[in-house]
This record gives structure tokens, sequence and C-alpha cells, in this order.
């Protein structure tokens, strides 16, 4: 059949041309691991073709053995490695071999520091897949042709990974897409047999379509006389096999495989339930984040098999948001071959699989906890702000999703998220009944906070709160083991019987004492604050400033301003130690103007030292320079 057909000449995206640069000089001390990301797509190719085929059996082509072909030629220095999966049209060739469209592109490009080492690294976790080829190739061929297209539709694309590639349209029998890869000298390692076996069994022997290579047979001492096909891997599910049966690095394989990721995951479970539903999961938590990961929107989930058949990547309705960084595969026996994500969303079955999986993903990250803190940091460094939003989220799982939460504290002395809830409660004082917490921009912000001073005095111990998402948060997280939490900066503060009753009675006859000064404080402030009191936070400050029970703390605020939204309009308390040098200078002012200067002073203090913006700075320096003049003369 002869096709009438222009060959083109195409620029690869920007990102593209950088990636290619980099895995060409960062991954060749791993060359090895273009075969596994080549292997990987051919199978997610046959996925994709069987998936199609549910509802159009004439995608097959007579051709319904679902295969892998490896082949190799020492002569030419080539290795192909084709497929009869779904294959692809023009336009599909251009979009997945010419571009990189996924979320997250540009920040990972703009992480790479030049470093070999470093940048290998952050390549793995991005995943390359196909561009992987040109690690040991300085051409690659691809053929290939959708299935369900006519003939004449086939496309050869190819490329030497210089910054741009050709396309044409070409007769192509075979559905599917086969890929020859002309070795460069260096790489030539590859074009043999016994290498390419193993490499297939090191890291593939889990995928589920068989991977076919020629055998040579021969007669001892005699050179080979015929070859036949052999399957080269196990090419079985290896989620349906018994756990007994599957070795750690096999685990770690899959899991490269589904994630394509090239780092070992943290930790994993593998568990098939029988009974009232009958469903395998094969779930795993990755060593490092992904670029994307703080993008609700982008793609994420399990893989779903429905009778060992794939239906979908990223079915996001088996676990809640907040365990999004969770990969791997679930496979029901209790869903039907053509279901779809609408389906999904609203099927009891889903529900009742996906409250526990989230048990079990919650139960793996206790277990890690327990087993392995090292490991466990490892794992809130990189997935802790994800999982704060837990709470908020999953009311039936907040006390376990707490119990999992990693924070600073005062009796720290550094910036590390490294104190459970339960360490806390162990290390609190008599009398003490809550758990007390402050917010702040950042560590340094809120471990010299004013409110503190009474905590140092008394040896209590506070969680430091530096996130953005943390005030957030707590706003759904209200007690753990029957302790209640308190914002060190919010409302009364209630030191239960840790405050003595002599503390107790100086606070109340102070208060009666200084009546007369907290009035005028509060006349002289009143467009400023809401209230003016007596303090029992305080040991060396002059004040600080106290948030409503039911008013927005300062870090919702700059959130709901960054987000465009209205902050609705609040007046913070303003509480005085009367036992200070200053407050007491305060109180023996008699003229009214002067008493205000001072009284404004003290509260743009108390709002700086709060890690808040001045709303009129200019006013505060000018203040403050009138008082140095006079002071001076």
């Amino acid at each position: 059949m002869t096709v009438e057909t222009q060959k083109e000449t195409l620029g690869f995206q920007t990102e593209v041309k950088q990636l290619l640069h980099l895995m060409i000089h960062s991954l060749y001390s791993n060359k090895e691991i273009f075969l596994r990301e080549l292997i990987s797509n051919a199978s997610d190719a046959e996925d994709k073709l069987r998936f199609a085929a549910l509802k159009d059996d004439g995608l097959y082509e007579s051709d319904p053995d679902l295969q892998i072909r490896l082949d190799f030629d020492k002569e030419a220095n080539t290795i192909t490695l084709a497929d009869n999966g779904i294959g692809m049209t023009r336009d599909d060739v251009i979009q997945n071999l010419g571009t990189i469209a996924r979320s997250g592109t540009a920040e990972f490009l703009s992480q790479l520091s030049g470093d070999e080492k470093k940048d290998s690294k952050l390549i793995g976790q991005f995943g390359v897949g196909f561009y992987s080829a040109f690690i040991v190739a300085d051409k690659v061929d691809v053929f290939t042709r959708r299935a369900g297209a006519p003939l004449e539709e086939g496309v050869h694309w190819q490329s030497a990974g210089d910054g741009e590639f050709t396309i044409e349209q070409v007769a192509r029998e075979k559905r599917g897409t086969e890929i020859v890869i002309h070795l460069k000298q260096d790489a030539s390692e590859f074009a043999d047999g016994s290498r390419l076996r193993n490499l297939v069994k090191k890291y593939s022997d889990h995928i589920s379509f068989p991977v076919i290579m020629k055998s040579e047979v021969s007669e001892e001492g005699e050179e080979a006389k015929e070859s036949k096909d052999e399957t080269v891997n196990d090419a079985t599910a290896l989620w349906t096999l018994p756990r007994t049966e599957i070795k750690d690095e096999e685990y770690k394989e899959f899991y490269k495989h589904i994630a394509h990721d090239f780092e070992d995951p943290l930790i994993w479970s593998h568990n098939k339930v029988e009974g009232k539903l009958d469903y395998t999961s094969l779930l795993y938590i990755p060593a490092r984040a992904p670029f994307d990961m703080y993008n609700r929107d982008a793609p994420r989930g399990l893989k779903l098999y429905v009778q060992r058949v794939f239906i979908m990547d990223d079915a996001e309705q088996f676990l809640p948001l907040y365990l999004r960084f969770a990969k791997g595969v679930v496979d029901s026996n209790d869903l039907s071959l053509n279901i779809s994500r609408e389906i999904l969303q609203n099927d009891a079955t889903v529900e009742s699989i996906r409250t526990a999986l989230t048990k079990r993903t919650l139960d793996m990250l206790s277990k890690l906890a327990k087993k392995d803190d090292g490991e466990y940091q490892k794992f809130w460094g990189e997935f802790g702000t994800v999982l704060k939003e837990g709470p908020a989220e999953d009311f039936s799982n907040r006390e376990k999703i707490a119990g999992l939460l990693r924070f600073a504290t005062t009796h720290t002395g550094e910036s590390t998220q490294n104190v459970s809830l339960d360490q806390y409660i162990e290390r609190m004082k008599e009398g003490q009944s809550k758990i007390y917490y402050i917010t702040a921009d950042n560590f340094m912000a809120a471990k010299s906070s004013p409110h503190l001073e009474v905590f140092r005095k008394k040896g209590i111990e506070v969680l430091i709160f530096s996130d953005r998402i943390d005030e957030w948060m707590m706003g759904y997280l209200n007690e753990y083991s029957g302790k209640s939490f308190q914002d060190v900066a919010r409302g009364d503060l209630d030191l239960g019987e840790v405050e003595t009753e002599e503390d107790k009675k100086h606070k109340e006859e102070a208060a009666e004492e200084h009546k007369d000064l907290l009035e005028r404080i509060k006349t002289a402030l009143t467009d400023r604050v809401q209230e003016v009191r007596v303090t029992n936070r305080l040991t060396d400050s002059p004040a600080c400033l106290v948030t409503g029970d039911f008013d927005m703390g300062a870090q919702m605020k700059k959130i709901m301003e960054a987000a465009g939204q209205k902050v609705p309009d609040s007046k913070p308390i303003f509480e005085i130690n009367v036992d200070h040098p200053l407050v007491q200078r305060l109180e023996s002012e008699k003229g009214d103007e002067r008493f205000g200067e001072l009284s404004a002073v003290l509260l743009d203090q108390a709002t700086l030292a709060s890690g808040e913006q001045l709303k009129d700075p200019g006013a505060y320096v000018t203040r403050l320079n009138r008082l140095l003049l006079e002071l001076a003369n």
C-alpha cells in the first residue's frame, strides 16, 4: 500500500528540550532504567486498549493476544520494543512525544540546580517516561497506529533528541506502537539478549502482559541453530499474588511502574478483602512529594482494576483529598466492567472501599511512626502540610489524623516539627488540662511572642504553629485524647490548676485597683480596640493583643486577603501588664494628649510583637520620634 505523505519537522516544547538535555547528562550513571520506562509505557498502552475494547471489541483487529515484544540487532546496534496496545494518532504523537502536558513543569525546571547527582533525583521525581530512551540513544524512531484507525493512518516519528523531531504519515498494518532505539556507541552493551532479559526480570517482572523475546536454543558445543519465542517475565499482576510470594524488591519495582517514580517507596500495604466486599488493594506512600502536590486539582488517585481488567488511572474516589499523596492499585470484583467516573461518585461499594482504604492508609502511617520515627519524619517533611487538611475533610477520622500530626514546640529549641500530641500530653505539667498552642508567620516570631511569657515562667510547653494552614486546621480540631486545645493569644487564658490562687487574686485585685487606667486607655484607643483589661499572660512585656473568642486570627486574615476575599472587621482586645514600668509611667501621666500618644505607642508595639502589620506605620514613627526628642531634651 502506498501512502502519499509529507514529512514535517517540528520543534520540541522548550521544557522538553531542557529535560532531554538534563537526562542525557544527568542520568548517564543509571542508563538501564530506560527499558523499565518504555516497558511501563507499553503496558499502559495494552491496558488502555483492553479497557476501550470493552465497548468495541473490533479494536482488537483479529489480534486479541496482548503482548510486548523486545528485539535487538547487534550489527545495527538497535533495540526494538513493540506493543499491540492502543496506539497513537498523529495528534497523539505530537502531544505525547513533543510536549510535557502536566502541572508543575515550570516549578520542576526551576528547581534544577545543574548538579548532576541532585538533578537526577529530581528528574526521577518528575517522571520522564518515553524521553528516557535518549539516555542510550542517538536517534529514536517511533512507528504507531491507533487501534481501529485505517491502515494508511500510521505515523512515523523520528528525533535525535536535539531540539526537533520529524513526523510523517505511513502505512502500518499492525496497531500499537513500535520504538526503534539506535544505540550510542557507549550503550552498545544493551544490544544483547542476556543483558535485556536480566533487565526485564529486574525491573519489569511484575508487568501483567507477557514480554516476548527470541530464545536461542543450541546443542552443547554448537552455535545456535533455531530460535523460538519465549516470555521473559512472570506476566502476573503482582497484587493478585499472596504476600508471602512477593519479595520487597518486587514491591518496590511495581511501585516505580505505577507511580513513574525513580525512588523506592517509603512504605506499602498489600491487603485482600473477602466477604461482604471482595477486593484487593496495594497502597504505597512515596518518599518524595510530586511537584504538583499542592495543586488540589491535579490528577491523583489509585489505578482501578475490575476483575483484573484495567479501568482507569487516577481514580480519585477511593481516597480523600488529604491523602492524595498515596499511590497504588485497587482491584474489585464488586464493580461493573463498564464503570465510569460518574458512576463511581455515587456507588455504595466505592464508598465502602474508600472508608476501608482511608483507614488502612492512616494505619500504615501510624505503624511507620511507631516503628521508625526517622522514616516518619521523612514522610512528615514531604507530606505533613497536606495531612493537615484532614481534620476539616474527614470528621470520622479526626482523632486518628491528629495522632499523626507533628509540631515544633517551645521546648524543642528548633523549628523542626517532631513532637506528637501524645508526646505533648505525656509532658504536660501537673494540673494542666489543656493543649496550648500559638500561631505565627514563622517559628522565631512565635518563639519570641510576649504571649508565651507566663508559659516560660511556669515551664509549660506550647505548640508552635507556623504553617499557613494551621489556624484553619484548628477550626476543625477542638480536642485530642480528651484534652481541649487553647490558642494562647485568643480569649481569656485559662491555665487551670497551674495558675495558683495567688495568681488569680493578684489579677482580680489589679483589675479593680487600676480600673480608672483601663477606662482611660479604652477612651484613648476607642476606635482601635474592643476592650482593655489586665493580663495574666505577661511577665516582661508591657502589653499584648488578644483575639476575641469568635474573631478571625491573623493567619486566616492573610489567607483570605491573598485569595482576594473580604476580611470581616474586628478589633483586638488590648491587655496590659500593670506591673511594668512603662504602664506605671503611663498611669502617672496627667495630660490627655500625651496619655493618648503613649497609649497608641504601646498598642503599636503590641501589634508589631504579634506579627501583624501596622495600618499606619508613619503615624507610629512620628509618635516615637516625638517621644525620643522629649527624652533628649
